[in-house]
């Protein structure tokens, strides 16, 4: 299966809790084609949950590159960053560049890089600098803080957040970034606009959706994808996470974002309409 069109095929289990109307949207069919997955959706307007896979919604995995919001966050918190110009030179001796950086984005990767490009191109190794400076105590310190995931750092200050010990479950995304959108993490509220301003990804005149990716493999075979972010309206904000993981990396990664897009279109919460095959 190496179609997106193929996600579209119903089949599988849907454990919907919390619903929007009475019956509430179908949407199993988004994930028919993956070995595994969880969405879930908070709407601030009405305090509601919606919730595919509640058990896989509380499961925690590595957070991936979707750290890059709190790291983000600690960065600036710290003063290691001054903002969203910042700049750290490309070392290309401690960097090198690999023979897989020959796509999107990686072909971004081998050059400076600000705050704001470093993660729109997701560039891993200027968060591996930025750990570096921020240095164990205070990464820790941040973390127990804003109450993230399970807060371990132990597998090394620059890759804790890769496939390694710090996780995260989808409830607990959607937990941080209802806090984070709010100024309920405890940090300067300069920090947080600034982040906000980074996270956008489409501005339109109806709705502004904002987030970020993940990707890493994991130790059963598979890849696990994220996409956590959230859509502003003028009728308020709702908070998503998605997690997919299959064998096939290429469907993960490409599958992300347009599968939560049309989930949230699905849910009415994007304009437009879905054709499911239904």
């Amino acid at each position: 299966m190496n179609t997106f069109a193929d996600l579209f095929k119903a089949a599988g289990l849907l454990v919907l809790l919390s619903i929007f109307p009475s019956c509430g949207p179908d949407l199993e069919h988004y994930f028919s084609g993956v070995d595994a997955a969880a969405f879930v959706l908070y709407d601030a307007r009405n305090d509601e949950f919606i919730r595919y896979n509640e058990q896989r919604c509380r499961e925690r995995f590595t957070p991936a590159s979707t750290f890059k919001i709190p790291h983000s966050i600690i960065a600036l918190e710290t003063s290691v960053l001054e903002d969203e110009n910042t700049v750290i030179e490309w070392d290309s001796v401690r960097v090198p560049r690999q023979e897989w950086w020959n796509r999107e984005p990686f072909l971004h990767w081998t050059r400076s890089h600000t705050l704001a490009t470093a993660i729109k191109y997701s560039v891993v190794w200027y968060y591996q600098e930025t750990a570096r400076r921020i240095g164990v105590r205070n990464m820790k310190s941040y973390l127990e803080k804003m109450a993230y995931g399970n807060e371990d750092i132990s597998g090394g200050i620059d890759r804790f957040w890769l496939g390694s010990t710090l996780k995260i479950s989808a409830d607990e995304q959607v937990e941080f970034l209802r806090k984070f959108y709010n100024n309920l993490l405890g940090v300067s509220e300069r920090t947080t606009n600034i982040v906000k301003d980074i996270l956008v990804l489409e501005k339109t005149g109806s709705y502004t959706l904002s987030g970020k990716t993940g990707l890493s493999s994991r130790e059963n075979g598979r890849f696990l994808g994220w996409f956590v972010g959230y859509v502003e309206r003028d009728d308020g904000v709702f908070f998503f996470a998605l997690n997919m993981e299959d064998r096939d990396l290429d469907l993960i990664s490409g599958t992300r974002i347009p599968v939560a897009r049309a989930i949230l279109t699905d849910l009415g919460i994007l304009p437009g309409t879905v054709e499911t095959g239904r």
